[in-house]
């Protein structure tokens, strides 16, 4: 079945660096576009970033370009999310998400706490 695990979240000062991965399974990942998204406490999911099967296209909510960048290792199955400057408003939990035949997956998410 289907599995995306995140991992790589963690508690960092405004100003830092994290980088999360995202380990998938059950599925031919190299054929298929990722995303990141990510949920603020009573806030909706939104999209963070998103990248193509092949890697060589990749799309970023405004608030993230610049800072975030996402890519991807298809002999790894795993696609990673780099936070640079990171802000307090980036606290949020953080889920990967795989689109396959129409029906969404989602990973539990990895926590990402901005605050010093």
């Amino acid at each position: 079945q289907v599995q995306l695990v995140e991992s790589g979240g963690g508690l960092v000062q405004p100003g830092g660096s994290l980088r999360l991965s995202c380990a998938a399974s059950g599925f031919t990942f190299s054929t298929y576009a990722m995303s990141w998204y990510r949920q603020a406490p009573g806030k909706e999911r939104e999209l963070v970033a998103s990248i193509s099967s092949t890697g060589r296209n990749t799309n970023y909510a405004d608030s993230m370009k610049g800072r975030f960048t996402i890519s991807r290792h298809n002999a790894k199955n795993t696609v990673y999310l780099q936070m640079n400057n990171l802000k307090p408003e980036d606290t949020a939990m953080y889920f990967c998400k795989a689109k396959i035949n129409g029906v969404d997956y989602w990973g539990q998410g990895t926590q990402v706490t901005v605050s010093s």
